[in-house]
């Protein structure tokens, strides 16, 4: 078993990719095979070396490794020549001059005859006479590859039976007129050349399978034992397609925000499966995993979900795994008072500034008197957890008030917010000066 994870360097990684690549892994390890990183970098105009920096960084982060890679088909351009070349000479690969105006008359025009805006194939009924004008005009030809009839069907690991209808396919573009391979050439023939057993990408490459499987079949592989799964794409909570353009859904921008490798590795090896998500690095995921698991309808991408496994992640983190990505001088035991209302680690800073920095409480003129007197039962330091309480009885018995009625303007005037971490461990961080000060701005005195 072989298979292989193959993101284009063209941006940072997007949980969708993500996905693929963590169920490639899973299906390999559990399995006892092989995983390959390739990096399909042929496009050179958006191709950049920090995103493929950035591609292996973000997959480590996530916990996966692999056993060989990152191969670039940058690297191998020499080798899809040699195979474009035999194409050519078997009369499977031609040559075409149209331009895209012309490509995009024709579509027009078949459209309105009621027909499919497929490639006519003009270019391979030209004559010898008529291709032999068309090398000598010094316009370089872009190469398509001609179909077989019929239609490629195969057994979905995934999606169970699928076929494509091969004459209702333009014939692709495999090679760009300036020599290039395109990704639907170029994957084929790593494919074939690196021995990958099982291909598992998205749904949208469905079409792709078709394809290549014709491809290889014109290069004389043996297809039979290769095996595919393509996963429904992940939708957002109006069930459209997750855009890879939202850069909040990056791993870079998650990881950045406070989300856990455990978090996320969790919330995806199970998305689109009826098993419910728990946190755990990929190598803790393996015993339940099963892609005969996951479904034929496209999964929702929650936040919320993702956030609710992260807040568990990070209630049992230690001090000495957060310390370096906390505020300078958060101690242990300010982790400790708000780790249990973190969703993201980012939030840390929020609440350091509450009990360390200078916040400005929301005016409380209709609590002033309240407030005022609990300015004046505010107990002298030295305080600790069991502060909080005893102020509490002691204005309660003063004020009359008890529960959300005493707490809930304390709360406001203390931390400016309406939710947060127990008051008994906040307070002792606050510490008298600015619980006094707060009380003052809040109450208007």
């Amino acid at each position: 078993m072989r298979v292989r994870f193959a993101p284009s360097p063209t941006g940072h990684l997007h949980v969708g990719n993500a996905r693929i690549a963590l169920i490639n892994w899973l299906f390999a390890r559990a399995g006892g095979g092989s995983f390959l990183l390739r990096l399909d970098d042929t496009d050179t105009a958006r191709s950049r070396a920090e995103y493929a920096a950035a591609i292996e960084e973000d997959l480590r982060w996530l916990g996966l490794d692999w056993d060989e890679g990152p191969l670039r088909q940058s690297e191998r351009l020499s080798r899809y020549a040699e195979v474009a070349e035999a194409l050519k000479a078997a009369g499977r690969l031609y040559p075409c001059w149209e331009s895209e105006e012309e490509l995009a008359a024709k579509r027009k025009q078949r459209l309105a005859r009621g027909l499919a805006p497929v490639y006519d194939r003009a270019a391979l009924a030209l004559t010898e006479e008529q291709r032999a004008r068309a090398l000598a005009s010094g316009k370089p030809p872009y190469w398509r590859f001609r179909l077989s009839d019929g239609e490629v069907a195969w057994e979905d690991l995934v999606l169970g039976r699928r076929a494509v209808k091969l004459p209702a396919i333009s014939d692709p573009v495999l090679v760009r007129a300036d020599g290039s391979p395109l990704y639907t050439f170029a994957s084929a023939v790593d494919d074939l050349d690196f021995g990958v057993s099982h291909i598992i990408r998205g749904e949208d490459h469905v079409t792709n399978t078709g394809v290549q499987l014709d491809i290889l079949a014109a290069l004389g592989a043996d297809t039979a034992g290769l095996r595919f799964a393509h996963l429904p794409l992940l939708v957002d909570e109006a069930g459209e397609p997750l855009s890879k353009r939202l850069g909040s859904l990056s791993l870079r921008a998650l990881r950045a925000d406070g989300v856990t490798p455990e978090a996320l590795a969790g919330y995806l090896a199970r998305l689109g499966t009826p098993d419910e998500a728990v946190p755990g690095l990929p190598r803790e995921l393996l015993a339940g995993f099963d892609l005969a698991r996951f479904g034929k309808s496209p999964p929702r991408f929650d936040i919320r979900q993702l956030l609710a496994l992260n807040r568990r992640v990070l209630q049992a983190l230690p001090f000495a795994s957060v310390q370096d990505r906390l505020p300078e001088g958060a101690t242990e035991a300010f982790w400790h008072a708000v780790r249990g209302n973190l969703d993201l680690l980012s939030e840390a800073r929020g609440w350091w500034e509450v009990v360390a920095g200078h916040i400005v409480p929301p005016p409380l003129l209709e609590e002033a008197p309240f407030l005022r007197a609990a300015l004046d039962t505010l107990p002298p330091e030295p305080w600790d957890e069991a502060t909080a309480k005893a102020w509490a009885a002691t204005l309660a018995a003063a004020t009359g008030r008890k529960g959300r009625a005493l707490w809930r303007p304390l709360r406001l005037a203390l931390t400016g917010e309406e939710h947060g971490p127990d008051m008994a461990a906040l307070l002792p961080l606050i510490g008298r000066a600015r619980a006094a000060a707060r009380l003052r701005l809040a109450a208007g005195v």
